[in-house]
């Protein structure tokens, strides 16, 4: 259901992917931090495979894929311009909306994600073969990026005074012990702490969660708005999302971008492995 949203094309329900399972324009890619947990013992049928890990981001460099990289992905995978792309994943579509926002980045159109992602596909008895298929190749040319979407480092720390001034929203989307410096990173995530903790000056923290129901799928516009306007984060100031390694982030750029339709949302997917291990960075704590 549209549930009121600004964009309600981004979203899709399981019933239609399951009617356009066969539509040779429509591509289904399922976004995993770990293939072997999940799409490896059984998908979404004819999906294709994006590893979070390997496909979205670049293998050497702490940064996405390139221009090139996503070529190559797309061509792999079969999308081309005519192509609907439709996302979906675990950790309710935590990687998928990731995909999702480098995807527009890269000026990527008509791409959506599949409410509640595997988890509600689970939960409604759907089948999970686990047969690959191998698409035809395409002919797609990633474009230019878009910057108004990305974050960085510099941009950040020089928007402080302006987070303190209210013209500026930094929205930590951490659950709360990460946002108190008590834990630095997830128990599920050993290997991706930082060297301090706590948050970036001045920002609110939301949970990611608090925007999802208890079956993944997304809350409706009014829950979302009481959400988010109740902690001053508003469609008339610019926000900017992180979280850890801007894949919760991006969850949360994809309900305040898309779901809300705020004009000004960026993801800092630098996050806090890069804030928090750099040297003289302010840092607050309660």
């Amino acid at each position: 259901m549209a549930q009121g949203y600004s964009h309600p094309e981004v979203l899709v329900e399981t019933n239609w992917v399951a009617e356009h399972l066969s539509d040779p324009k429509v591509r289904i890619a399922e976004v995993d931090y770990d293939p072997s947990a999940n799409y490896t013992l059984g998908h979404v049928p004819g999906s294709v495979l994006f590893d979070w890990r390997k496909d979205i981001n670049d293998p050497l460099r702490r940064d996405i894929l390139t221009g090139e990289q996503l070529t190559e992905l797309f061509r792999r995978a079969g999308v081309d311009d005519g192509t609907t792309l439709v996302l979906y994943g675990d950790f309710n579509n935590w990687f998928a909306a990731f995909a999702y926002w480098v995807f527009e980045y890269y000026g990527v159109r008509n791409v959506k994600l599949m409410n509640g992602g595997r988890k509600k596909w689970i939960d409604e008895d759907r089948p999970l073969p686990t047969e690959v298929r191998a698409p035809s190749p395409s002919k797609f040319t990633a474009g230019p990026t878009n910057e108004k979407l990305r974050a960085y480092f510099d941009e950040v720390r020089s928007g402080l005074p302006k987070v303190k001034g209210g013209k500026l929203r930094l929205v930590d989307v951490r659950g709360p012990k990460e946002f108190t410096g008590e834990i630095t990173a997830p128990p599920e995530y050993p290997n991706e702490h930082a060297q301090r903790g706590g948050h970036i000056p001045g920002a609110t923290n939301i949970p990611w969660a608090q925007a999802v129901n208890e079956n993944g799928t997304f809350k409706s516009r009014e829950e979302l708005e009481k959400l988010y306007h109740g902690k001053g984060v508003t469609p008339d100031e610019p926000v900017i999302t992180y979280c850890r390694i801007g894949e919760r982030s991006s969850h949360t750029w994809f309900v305040l971008h898309h779901l809300l339709g705020y004009p000004d949302v960026r993801n800092y997917d630098g996050s806090w492995t890069e804030w928090g291990n750099q040297v003289r960075t302010p840092i607050e704590k309660p």
